[in-house]
């Protein structure tokens, strides 16, 4: 597999100072797509209202998911989807307050392909 390219985070190309492509930025979906941007945002409005109304477990839950769920947090596919389906848990234990968060939820993550 010699000579394979993957790319993480940021990239460079140079070539010897002639056909210089810039700096890529592989920060994902999130930075990219304005309808995810906003459905995220919108998210992290509601969780925060959220909180006030669901148990001490469910906000730490709340407290721990919203770093990676910020619209501009660099996270691994992997880690949102956690937090979401994680999120999603304690939205619907919270009943019909919790249930725009359940469809928020849905909603992000068939933009995201995870569902």
């Amino acid at each position: 597999m010699s000579g394979d390219n993957y790319y993480f985070g940021d990239s460079v190309t140079m070539k010897n100072g002639r056909e210089n492509i810039g700096m890529v930025k592989n920060t994902g979906p999130a930075a990219t797509d304005p309808e995810l941007r906003s459905a995220m945002t919108e998210l992290t409005t509601q969780l925060r209202h959220l909180r006030a109304e669901v148990s001490p477990l469910g906000a730490q839950t709340i407290d721990e998911s919203l770093p990676v769920l910020a619209p501009d947090a660099v996270v691994q596919p992997q880690v949102r989807t956690r937090a979401l389906m994680a999120i999603a848990g304690v939205a619907a234990t919270a009943g019909a307050l919790g249930a725009p968060i359940v469809e928020a939820v849905n909603r992000i993550l068939q933009l995201l392909g995870a569902q």
